[in-house]
């Protein structure tokens, strides 16, 4: 779900430079190139409005085809303000006030506790803002825009990321946005595996007023759940 989660989280918190997840360690780059300042100079315009918003949710959906197996269709719903957000993802919830972060898995009736520090390290999940600001630094992608185009009375706008790594597991990763609003419609992502993961923003609805009991997950929500405390004191 790792693969997934950091597609969807970049994108929906405006990071402008990779949308997914960082290449495994290999350091030997390919043929040195420079992105387009044009597609950053509005990557750079997207990260801002999306980060001036005080609470943003978002309903989405993630197609999946994997070479030789049927297609699949998730639908979710991330709920987020600052480094508090709460994640419904195909079968799994995933919430955090800022400082811990719980896993609810309903096939195992288990709910998973962690500090936010011991949840970001390989195989776990930071929150959405922490995760876009390393994003922001990473030097593994160049993009450039490389389309546009009229659909539903939309001018839209792509931008396409490629990596400079040799052990990238994707070929390159398409943000299309709204090139008047700068708002996200999808990011598809290539696997050099054949893989295609294509993330579709169905609704975005900014600076809604939002309780603080989002961002914690009571027993009540799960009574026969068994409560595992993983946090490290």
């Amino acid at each position: 779900m790792r693969n997934y989660l950091m597609i969807l989280l970049l994108a929906l918190v405006g990071t402008t430079t990779a949308f997914a997840q960082k290449s495994k360690p290999a350091p030997v780059k390919a043929q040195q190139e420079t992105s387009d300042p044009a597609a950053k100079a509005v990557l750079e315009k997207m990260r801002k409005k999306y980060e001036a918003y005080s609470t943003l949710e978002a309903d989405f959906t993630l197609d999946i085809e994997v070479p030789q197996q049927p297609k699949q269709t998730q639908k979710g719903n991330l709920v987020q303000q600052g480094d508090k957000y709460r994640l419904k993802f195909n079968d799994r919830t995933m919430v955090s006030d800022g400082k811990s972060v719980w896993l609810h898995v309903p096939k195992n009736k288990e709910v998973q506790i962690n500090g936010v520090e011991d949840d970001e390290g390989e195989g776990g999940i930071s929150s959405p803002r922490r995760i876009s600001l390393k994003a922001y630094a990473w030097k593994d992608y160049v993009y450039a825009i490389t389309n546009e185009y009229s659909e539903g009375g939309k001018l839209l706008q792509q931008i396409e990321f490629k990596p400079t790594t040799k052990g990238s597991d994707y070929s390159k990763v398409r943000l299309t946005l709204d090139k008047k609003t700068l708002e996200i419609i999808s990011i598809k992502s290539f696997g050099k595996d054949g893989s295609r993961y294509n993330l579709t923003v169905n609704k975005l609805t900014p600076n809604k007023a939002v309780a603080a009991s989002t961002f914690t997950f009571a027993k009540s929500e799960c009574p026969g759940c068994k409560f595992e405390d993983l946090r490290v004191d």
